[in-house]
């Protein structure tokens, strides 16, 4: 059955840079979406910009332009920086629409007929100076319980007090340095309170499995005992000067307050794309997928940190204005980067486009994301050295390496073509065709990392089947056989099979090796199916590289920003005097150790030992050809009198890999196998546990 689904990501605050802790959300999503389309299903992906608000009023002003050249500008950044990561949006928007002002207006005028507006006092603080209200984070002052200074008008940092601005003790305004005054406004605020609202999100929140478990738990913690509930009304208005969409009958005195017009942008965004795309059946699609009923989904993929907005405060919104609720809702955690909170002093604040300008390709962020994503609301870390080891080795050691086995003896060897008999029965193809439904099912149920888990162990099981088979020696004892072009048939269509359940999350890639294997855009369905036989394919060509240490240290070198407060600021030390604490350091640091980024300059290397054998004329060295997964390597080892050669082949050892080639009377040597060694007890070469393949990096 075909399902049809609205899909939206929270939309990005114009405010600021796309960063990677965004770039969770957005991945996961597009993901997931790209995955849906592949199956099959009618999917319309539609985001914004987030444009409204005091932040966005202020830095126009600073920089003496309007809001709205600002916000185009922040858009087009946006824009440029999510389609560079192949964020594919069915419809990229802003909420400073037309349309989402008219949905705003109909949606409170819903909700006020159905008696759910109300107005009270609010007592605030003003600043004289600016002749505007504050809002809490635009307070300062002393907190009211343990007397910590410069603490924001919501919480202390120090102590993690909340309260409200007015208990601050000595307040002042960050915008204008001003003390404020008090004054009372009459704001506008949506009933949440109400028994009406009370009855509908318990049974939105609790039922259904709208939610992942612990947020449902966390909405039932919100909400209270039945008949006690915690729910508080909404204050849904700001008071001029305010950036945003006017509230009807009140003269442009009062403005919706950003978190009301946000999410309905979602629905603004859907409606610039129906008129763009399909304006013949705007009518019915808005019915369809705004308005209750039908079996139209609506899906929100969200931070865990807006949970509240999302799956309490507008849902009932929605409810009780007439539109559709959501399906589903799912949240995600934070980003850490190397164990830690993202940190501009250590470079780990880092944006999107300066993990472009650092030359690391977008896909391979994509797929770390992916290999590390599940469908819980639990943090994910972006290990930097993890990273660099696990691209290399998942998808250039193991996936690129399948094709860069098998193509070039196809082309050579046969002009391109397959096999000219139908591979479809071939048991190690007929394996892969029966494990798609797992790889389908992770994905649906946002489990990428299982998902991964599963590609990758395909991808282990066709590269052993390679091994197995030697098309290698076929080429050279038989090299226009049946058997050799049945071998390197079997590997395309295994490697066609792992684009397939990879193409979610490397787009850019799949489409790459569509052009490479001569094929229409990949399906789901073609990962159950082989090639047709004597299809051809073109010629191989480079299909993803390496990571480089140097892209990582060029990423935190870009996003490095100096501590601009002097109490911080290291003192300067004279070139030609050492301080006593700096002598005691040299003192006290051993002449034998080093730091860790020097261990992580030595690139350290699973391989496996293909052959090996004596070299003539040494009484110590034994010649090994090693595979490291995307090359093979010479390597002459002073290991003759503890190993036989025939006893060394298929084994794992640990390999330096970026050890300088040196040219010896019995050529050359292009790397370094570890081993350990005493004065009697002989040699033994390191060899990693079973599990480990080749171009694994040791860390």
């Amino acid at each position: 059955m075909t399902r049809r689904i609205l899909v939206t990501s929270a939309l990005p605050y114009a405010n600021g840079s796309i960063h990677l802790g965004h770039l969770v959300e957005y991945i996961q999503t597009d993901i997931w979406v790209s995955a849906q389309k592949m199956f099959g299903h009618e999917v319309h992906y539609v985001c914004a910009d987030d444009t409204h608000g005091t932040p966005v009023m202020l830095r126009a002003e600073q920089e003496n332009i309007s809001p709205e050249q600002l916000i185009e500008r922040v858009h087009q950044e946006h824009s440029l920086d999510f389609n560079d990561f192949g964020i594919r949006f069915d419809n990229y928007y802003t909420t400073n629409s037309p349309e989402n002002q008219e949905l705003c207006e109909k949606i409170f005028n819903s909700l006020t007929e159905a008696g759910l507006i109300a107005e009270k006092e609010v007592e605030q603080f003003y600043d004289p100076i600016k002749k505007m209200f504050l809002p809490d984070r635009y307070v300062k002052g002393t907190c009211p319980k343990c007397s910590a200074s410069d603490q924001y008008g919501d919480s202390c940092e120090v102590c993690g007090t909340t309260y409200s601005p007015t208990e601050l003790i000595d307040p002042y305004s960050t915008i204008s340095g001003a003390k404020p005054d008090r004054k009372t406004s009459t704001h506008l605020f949506f009933k949440l309170s109400d028994a009406r609202c009370e009855e509908f999100l318990r049974e939105f929140t609790q039922n259904a499995h709208r939610l992942q478990p612990e947020a449902a738990n966390k909405m039932k913690e919100w909400l209270g005992e039945a008949g006690q509930s915690k729910l508080s009304d909404w204050d849904i208005s700001r008071d001029a000067p305010y950036f945003g969409f006017p509230i009807p009958g009140t003269n442009q005195t009062k403005f919706f307050y950003v978190w009301l017009d946000a999410p309905v942008g979602y629905f603004g965004s859907f409606l610039n794309y129906l008129a763009n795309h399909h304006s013949e059946d705007k009518t019915s699609l808005t019915r369809d997928f705004l308005k209750p009923g039908g079996d139209t989904e609506l899906i929100h993929f969200i931070g865990k940190d807006i949970l509240y907005f999302h799956a309490l405060f507008f849902p009932a919104v929605l409810e009780f204005s007439g539109f559709r609720t959501p399906t589903k809702i799912y949240a995600h955690g934070f980003l850490t980067v190397n164990g830690q909170k993202m940190s501009k002093s250590r470079g780990t604040f880092i944006t999107a486009r300066s993990f472009l300008e650092s030359g690391l390709e977008p896909e391979w962020l994509r797929y770390y994301y992916a290999a590390k994503l599940n469908a819980s609301m639990e943090d994910i870390d972006l290990n930097l050295t993890d990273f660099m080891a696990r691209v290399n080795s998942d998808l250039v050691g193991k996936y690129i390496n399948i094709a860069s086995r098998a193509a070039n003896f196809l082309t050579k060897n046969f002009d391109g073509h397959l096999s000219d008999v139908s591979l479809d029965e071939h048991e190690i193809l007929q394996y892969f065709f029966s494990r798609s439904k797992n790889v389908s099912d992770a994905y649906e149920a946002r489990e990428y990392s299982k998902a991964i888990r599963e590609i990758m162990s395909l991808a282990d099981r066709a590269n052993s089947y390679i091994d197995t088979q030697k098309p290698w020696e076929l080429a050279k004892s038989e090299p226009n056989s049946k058997k050799l072009q049945e071998v390197c048939s079997v590997a395309i269509n295994l490697f066609k099979i792992l684009t397939v359940h990879l193409k979610p999350a490397l787009p850019k890639v799949a489409t790459a090796v569509e052009e490479f294997l001569n094929i229409k855009e990949l399906q789901w369905s073609d990962s159950e199916k082989s090639l047709p036989p004597k299809h051809q394919i073109n010629a191989y060509s480079h299909l993803m590289g390496r990571v480089d240490p140097k892209l990582i240290d060029k990423l935190i070198a870009l996003n490095v920003q100096e501590p601009v407060d002097a109490r911080s600021q290291p003192a300067k030390k004279d070139k030609n005097k050492m301080t006593d604490k700096n002598t005691k350091e040299a003192e006290t640091e051993g002449p034998n150790e080093i730091t860790i980024d020097a261990f992580n300059n030595i690139d350290l290397r699973i391989g496996r030992i293909l052959e090996a054998e004596h070299v003539e004329g040494s009484d110590k060295l034994v010649r090994l050809q090693i595979d490291l997964g995307t090359e093979q390597r010479q390597v002459l080892a002073g290991i003759k009198s503890a190993y036989n050669p025939e006893d060394l082949k298929q084994k794992l050892v640990v390999v330096v890999a970026n050890l300088k080639a040196r040219k010896m009377r019995f050529g050359e040597s292009q790397g370094m196998v570890l081993a350990a060694s005493g004065e009697d007890s002989g040699i033994f070469l390191i060899s990693p546990e079973s599990g480990a393949v080749p171009g694994m990096r040791v860390k």
